[in-house]
């Protein structure tokens, strides 16, 4: 056993040898996605492939913990010099998505293999339907570019040509890959060198103790959190716009059980896997690094000294049904995986902020996208293949203080491409980049702003793909009383005769001149509006955050230029306060939450009850019929009167008894004898 100043030093090189490898990455790589929005991971893992450590603050931190241990299983053996690829989101369930190309390096003292250098890029197009390789309109795998089973790249230090050649063959930018990729390799080959120094500073003996020590401290780390929420079960829902082009709403929602140190999160009640690009490939890995992502922020929330490494994710494990979103069968497509994440994150947080409701944040902002664009270069005639820029949310305002402005949980980690950089690789001109006013929710406590991004175009058949684009109807939630963020937008050639609202469309063709706008979601607020202190609105206003308007309907303070009227707002604040007394929420909830007047509609027709009954004769039914049924329940909900209906289950058992009356083949699953 190693002492605890040894094995805190042991973290620390660890750590420092992981964000060397991302320096190296970043130094080296071709494509922005990767040297300015640092849409990667580098990390060091067991001989069983459990990461035990990963940086701080360089990559997409949300990924601690991935688990290599099913490819590195895959490969019969290894030598010094082997080097590792895969993206097949099946294969292992390591890659979550096709972009994602992952590396893993078996690293040798003396001949013995003592851990791996490990971590993974996102490719701005691997090849597939449409230009950046993910749309919410593929429907099965095959469409999202190529997949690349876990193979050896270097055999021995050797390169395989062949499926090098492959590989770049089916891509729309090899350049930009194979620029990547060797960026990659390199970084791999600094984790080893970095390993290697360790074992000669520390010992051989030490150094394999210790890595299993660090897991080990990571969870004990993890439990002291987690025994600090108070005992019991939390549920919370969730929605994504679409569970399909221009589909239905699709629900994420979990059940929470907290007993002593450890947590159980129920999915049970999460939609069905849809046809649509949105489903998580979790393999059924009851604790697979996606679905952990809102537990590692709580645990970091908590406790900022904590290991970030696979053992804290020990205490805590999910119920993934098969052929669920969160559990997809095989072919379906997982590109938009992000964008469930960022739904479940939101249904983790909703859980986690009933427990612990002076800690945890109102919902973060999103449903802004990560912009790719697919273009030439009018003078040189060159092709261009890149990201913009990540259109991110703000944070969740918390008990303490407003939201943080255009960088929320969700894709916090991920940097912003200064306009220079941008406009000096892409031909577009970034006319407007900023937060937009009164995105945030209103509170006591105000919810962070949200990004928008305004660009125009010059090339003919340039094609924009707006990655996890969401939150046009459902919008992040408020706490403890605190307003809902306001929803996100997207418009072709906005305030113009031409001017077209492309809602939750992802893949979108324009011509020279036309004008992209888009705009992400605020962060919910905390704490009534009414309680925030005017002097703070006054400078919201001022400072762009919020409008005038908004600050009178609002907060009830009244701005006249720069100047607050004193006395006006006190008479309106006296009277917003005594309306809201007398329309008081009466429907039931256990805890105050802000819900925009979209979801609290939805939920008057699908209240919880409707919803499980659906979901309890979803569950009975063959994979490949429950989102057809789900869509059909939908459908013959809508037509009834909305007026009529009760929610205490009996309006979906009806129509349930209806389509199992018009669908023979699945009458027996339905309705079992």
């Amino acid at each position: 056993m190693i002492d605890p100043v040894t094995l805190q030093i042991l973290a620390n090189h660890c750590a420092a040898a992981t964000e060397s490898m991302g320096h190296t990455l970043i130094r080296t790589a071709h494509s922005t996605f990767v040297k300015e929005t640092e849409d990667f991971t580098t990390g060091l893992a067991t001989l069983d492939g459990k990461t035990f450590a990963s940086p701080f603050d360089l990559g997409a931190t949300w990924f601690v913990g991935l688990d290599y241990e099913d490819v590195i299983g895959m490969i019969d053996h290894y030598d010094d010099g082997d080097l590792c690829i895969t993206n097949d989101p099946y294969s292992g369930f390591v890659c979550t998505h096709t972009p994602d190309i992952h590396l893993w390096r078996p690293i040798f003292y003396e001949g013995e293999l003592v851990c791996f250098s490990v971590g993974h890029v996102h490719n701005t197009d691997v090849g597939g339907a449409v230009p950046a390789s993910l749309s919410r309109a593929n429907t099965e795998i095959f469409q999202e570019g190529i997949r690349v089973p876990p193979r050896k790249l270097y055999k021995k230090g050797e390169l395989d040509e062949d499926l090098l050649d492959l590989i770049l063959s089916n891509v729309r930018m090899p350049e930009q890959n194979w620029g990547d990729l060797k960026a990659q390799i390199a970084a791999m080959r600094t984790g080893a060198r970095k390993v290697i120094e360790m074992i000669e500073r520390f010992g051989l003996e030490t150094f394999k103790s210790g890595i299993n020590e660090l897991l080990d401290h990571g969870e004990k780390q993890a439990r002291r959190v987690i025994a600090q929420i108070p005992d019991g079960e939390y549920f919370f829902a969730d929605y994504m716009d679409e569970d399909s082009v221009d589909g239905y709403p699709c629900r994420l929602a979990v059940n929470m059980t907290v007993e002593g140190e450890e947590i159980v999160f129920d999915l049970s009640q999460s939609d069905p896997q849809v046809t649509a690009s949105l489903n998580i490939p979790s393999g059924g890995n009851e604790r697979h690094m996606l679905l952990m992502v809102p537990l590692i922020y709580l645990l970091y929330a908590v406790d900022n000294n904590i290991f970030l490494n696979s053992g804290v994710i020990r205490p805590a494990r999910c119920i993934l049904p098969e052929g669920s979103i969160v559990n997809p069968v095989f072919p379906a497509a997982v590109g938009m995986r992000s964008l469930g994440v960022m739904r479940l994150t939101s249904c983790f947080m909703g859980a986690f902020v009933q427990a612990l409701p002076e800690i945890m944040p109102a919902a973060s902002g999103d449903g802004g996208p990560l912009i790719n664009i697919r273009t030439s270069d009018i003078k040189s005639g060159r092709k261009v293949m890149a990201n913009l820029d990540p259109i991110t949310g703000g944070g969740g305002a918390t008990a303490l203080r407003d939201g943080t402005e255009g960088s929320g949980a969700n894709f916090g980690f991920l940097k912003n491409t200064p306009v220079e950089i941008n406009e000096a690789e892409v031909p577009v001109k970034i006319l407007k980049y900023g937060l937009e006013t009164d995105s945030g929710g209103a509170g006591r406590w105000r919810g962070g702003g949200g990004t928008v991004l305004e660009f125009k175009t010059y090339s003919p058949n340039t094609t924009v793909t707006a990655r996890n684009r969401d939150r046009s109807h459902f919008t992040p939630w408020g706490s403890n009383g605190g307003g809902a963020g306001k929803p996100s937008s997207f418009f072709l050639n906005p305030g113009t005769d031409k001017e077209i609202n492309l809602g939750n469309t992802d893949v979108v063709k324009i011509e020279p001149g036309d004008v992209i706008r888009i705009a992400s979601s605020g962060a919910g607020g905390w704490g009534d509006p009414l309680e925030r202190e005017p002097e703070k609105v006054l400078n919201d206003v001022l400072r762009g955050f919020v409008s005038r308007e908004a600050a009178r309907n609002e907060y009830g303070v009244v701005i006249y230029e720069k100047k607050m009227s004193v006395d006006e707002t006190k008479v309106l604040r006296a009277q917003m306060s005594n309306q809201k007394q007398e329309t008081a929420n009466s429907n039931g909830q256990a805890f105050n939450f802000g819900f925009n007047e979209y979801r609290q509609n939805f939920e008057n027709v699908w209240t919880q009850k409707n919803y499980s009954v659906l979901m309890e004769a979803i569950w009975r039914l063959p994979v490949d019929w429950r989102f057809f049924v789900k869509h059909q329940v939908f459908a013959r909900m809508d037509r009834l009167d909305q007026s009529d209906i009760i929610g205490d289950g009996t309006e979906v058992e009806r129509l349930l008894e209806e389509i199992a009356s018009e669908y023979p083949d699945i009458s027996n699953d339905l309705y079992p004898h």
